[in-house]
């Protein structure tokens, strides 16, 4: 009953711990992929700043908070190639003190590569890396940390290709951007003035 206790005591401490760096987090919590808590405080060029929320016990909690720091996790969206337009949606959806989770996908120096997700209501949660990729502000990527042949890589690249399509069905972000250029260019090169130019230039080649 004693060492039962024990376990019982250790793994609420760790539930209740408040990770301040990539690095305290368990090697095991990033394996299972656990979904934390955490609150948004600012968004970078290198990802989300957020400070993470644990499960607050009685009496337990209020230990740990005597010698817990402030710091801040990097996130980043696991999966996504954000473009400058993307950053910019996110510090206009993404508000000081807002409520997230993140699932853990795998760790990068001292950054967390994630899926984020935010609740939109009472019963619907909205994932960020795959709204992203739904409006155009961004491209799908290599997921770090992550086994490339593991079921679930190909299980979440698979969902975050999905939302892309949509983009691009749609011509959404920088898919509207390319197919207006794509438009611009077929436009020049069927154009008979160019036409003319390029054979002069041809029968002038053939002479030198």
């Amino acid at each position: 009953m004693a060492v039962a206790g024990l376990v019982v005591l250790a793994r609420s401490v760790r539930l209740t711990t408040k990770f301040t760096s990539a690095l305290d987090i368990p090697v095991e919590f990033v394996e299972k992929n656990v979904k934390l808590r955490g609150k948004i405080h600012h968004i970078t060029e290198k990802g989300l700043a957020v400070e993470h929320i644990p499960i607050s016990i009685p009496f337990i909690t209020s230990i740990q908070r005597k010698w817990q720091s402030n710091s801040l996790l990097l996130i980043r969206l696991a999966g996504v190639e954000l473009t400058p337009s993307g950053m910019v949606w996110l510090q206009e959806e993404l508000k000081p003190s807002q409520m997230i989770w993140f699932q853990l996908l795998g760790r990068q120096d001292l950054a967390l590569e994630c899926l984020v997700l935010v609740n939109k209501g009472r019963f619907l949660s909205v994932c960020l890396n795959e709204e992203i990729l739904r409006q155009g502000l961004g491209r799908t990527a290599r997921i770090e940390g992550l086994h490339h042949d593991s079921r679930l890589y190909w299980k979440l690249h698979k969902r975050l290709l999905r939302a892309e399509l949509k983009a691009l069905k749609k011509n959404r972000g920088i898919w509207k951007e390319e197919s207006s250029f794509e438009k611009i260019r077929d436009h020049i090169s069927n154009n008979k003035l160019v036409q003319t130019l390029k054979q002069f230039a041809n029968w002038l080649r053939s002479y030198i």
